[in-house]
């Protein structure tokens, strides 16, 4: 692995990794991983990547494949190209033109406001 342009950690093209992986800094997937993603900000899956895991994020941006459950909790977006199979849960997500996405979607609400929220009364 190095450091990508922006402070990213890059998973080389020719890289492949199964098992779990944590970071609190930006990961840029090239290669092939399997298994379990906790990244607390931003993950891209590249063009020629694949993904086989359950990817718990911050931030995601696919324009490669992804096979496995998604937990964002903030914006999801699905390239041209990206090919997005598995149940994804967010506050927000884009689906460009050319992308394929086969799943469920659970768009999450943020805690109401106080002021939208009415007041009981006894």
């Amino acid at each position: 692995m190095s450091r990508g342009a922006g402070g990213a950690t890059v998973i080389g093209a020719t890289m492949n990794i199964k098992g779990s992986l944590q970071s609190s800094e930006n990961v840029d997937l090239n290669g092939q991983f399997e298994g379990q993603m906790d990244v607390k900000a931003r993950l891209f899956i590249g063009p020629q990547a694949k993904a086989t895991a359950n990817l718990k994020v911050a931030e995601l941006n696919v324009a490669g494949t992804v096979q496995g459950n998604v937990d964002a909790t903030g914006r999801v977006t699905l390239r041209c190209g990206a090919n997005l199979v598995g149940d994804v849960k967010t506050p927000g997500i884009v689906i460009e033109d050319g992308a394929f996405f086969k799943g469920g979607i659970d768009i999450m609400r943020g805690p109401a406001s106080d002021s939208s929220v009415p007041e009981k009364k006894s």
